[in-house]
């Protein structure tokens, strides 16, 4: 479906603000994914996005609707994996698994069946199958030493099921892989391995400013009494400076008081602005 130039624009820059807000803001990606789906809801690129801004702030429901109507405005398959997730994040673990079984599968790219094996292994899991979620990982792509976007996931996935099985010797090794495996830091395979080898990080830079402070505290507290009676000094030098002071200051406050009432009646009548809203990219 095409769109006026002006109105295609106007979605290409919430579209742009979904996609960049997605990972740090979500809700703020929704917000935007919302104002992009009322300004063109036959569009399938947006009922996509408004998808995926659901689904990261877990509105499954939501979600699910989104990459249905994407999938009847397109025809492909390549949101099934993220379509039965949904329906895991619904409870309903049961219907993930029936699609793993689709046909549809068959139609996914490798890194789409990848994707699938995923939710069907975490389907598994869902229902306390986690034997079976240990088979269901495994796989060609898990036994190949090849490095694709998805291997540290598969790898983090699969070790963290045989941990959960007690195998975790098996799990030290597969964490070990998906780290290797995992450039990016997409999972926290690091610090999973740190936890079973009974690795505690400990904040030095933290530590190290909390002794400089106990040192200033212990010197500061030598000299307490000498700048308590030095300050008691400066307060009564202050006070007689001050009683000078009063009879020019109540002179000076009048003529402040009458300047300040000018200025709130100038303030009170220019008041009354609309408040600030939801900026549209």
């Amino acid at each position: 479906m095409s769109l006026p130039k002006t109105l295609a624009e106007d979605v290409a820059r919430n579209l742009v603000m979904v996609a960049r807000l997605i990972d740090e803001d979500p809700e703020q990606a929704y917000a935007f994914s919302r104002i992009a789906l009322r300004l063109a809801s036959r569009v399938a690129a947006v009922r996509e996005a408004a998808g995926f801004a659901a689904y990261a702030t877990q509105r499954y429901a939501e979600a699910l609707a989104e990459f249905r109507a994407s999938r009847r405005m397109t025809g492909s398959v390549e949101l099934w994996p993220v379509m039965a997730d949904c329906e895991r994040g619904l409870g309903r673990p049961e219907r993930a698994m029936a699609m793993a079984g689709e046909s549809e599968v068959q139609k996914l790219d490798k890194a789409g069946q990848v994707e699938m094996r995923l939710v069907a292994a975490g389907a598994r899991r869902d229902m306390g199958q986690i034997d079976a979620a240990i088979v269901t990982l495994q796989s060609p792509e898990l036994a190949s030493n090849a490095v694709h976007s998805w291997t540290p996931r598969l790898r983090y996935a699969y070790a963290d099921a045989l941990l959960e099985a007690g195998r975790e010797d098996e799990a030290r090794e597969w964490f070990g892989k998906a780290l290797e495996a995992d450039k990016d830091g997409s999972t926290d395979a690091s610090d999973r391995l740190a936890e079973l080898d009974g690795v505690e990080f400990v904040d030095a830079l933290g530590e190290d400013a909390e002794s400089d402070t106990n040192g200033e505290d212990d010197a500061n507290g030598l000299s307490a009494e000498k700048a308590e009676k030095a300050e008691k000094a400066e307060k009564a030098e202050k006070a007689e400076d001050d009683v000078q002071a009063d009879s020019r200051h109540d002179a000076d406050a009048d003529v402040d008081a009458d300047s300040e009432a000018d200025a709130g009646a100038d303030s009170e009548s220019g008041r009354g602005g609309d408040a600030d809203g939801p900026t549209r990219a």
